[in-house]
């Protein structure tokens, strides 16, 4: 294994055809020598959360929707919360420095005593999954970006634009990056 990519985001460049990765944007959310998990960012569904998981609700940013986390177990909701209190708890899987996946068996009142643990939540149907070595071999063939995540990554309020934008934003060794930001969809249409 080269090295974790837990906490960084897969960017998909614009040679990755698969429907379920097209133009996808995702956060890393565990990765090792047994495969590696995340969760899409950019893939909101209509489905309000109030309907479903209404004690999420107030918790739940703009837009207040579920999002398509991946093609694996779409029958699972995953949730990604922001806390800058650097809690540890049974309920919590930290992601990055103010983002954990949060086990959504617990309501937001029963998590801890404090009520502004969990300062913003994103719920996802499914997520996506790859095996053994499986991310490493993609991202060698040029399937994938791997750059910085940023909190406001997940939490974005436009996910339809966070490809775009998180491309438009890379630096230094990553400059070159920005420039597909503005590639077309169809290039074929040009």
């Amino acid at each position: 294994m080269i090295g974790s990519f837990a906490g960084r985001l897969l960017v998909a460049t614009p040679l990755l055809e698969d429907p379920n990765f097209a133009r996808s944007v995702i956060l890393v959310c565990s990765h090792n020598e047994d495969g590696a998990y995340g969760l899409v960012l950019n893939r909101p569904l209509g489905e309000p959360v109030t309907l479903h998981l209404p004690e999420w609700s107030a918790r739940v940013g703009d837009p207040t929707v579920f999002f398509e986390g991946g093609p694996v177990q779409r029958h699972i909701v995953m949730g990604l919360g922001r806390d800058r209190s650097m809690v540890n708890a049974g309920w919590w899987t930290r992601v990055t420095s103010e983002v954990g996946l949060i086990d959504l068996r617990y309501a937001p009142r029963n998590l801890v005593e404090r009520d502004d643990v969990i300062e913003e939540a994103r719920l996802f149907l499914g997520g996506a999954g790859w095996g053994p070595s499986q991310l490493e071999a993609e991202v060698a063939q040029e399937a994938w970006f791997v750059v910085d995540a940023r909190t406001s990554d997940v939490f974005s309020a436009q996910p339809r634009t966070l490809w775009a934008d998180v491309l438009r934003r890379q630096r230094g060794r990553h400059a070159d990056l920005a420039l597909y930001a503005n590639y077309p969809a169809d290039p074929r249409k040009n």
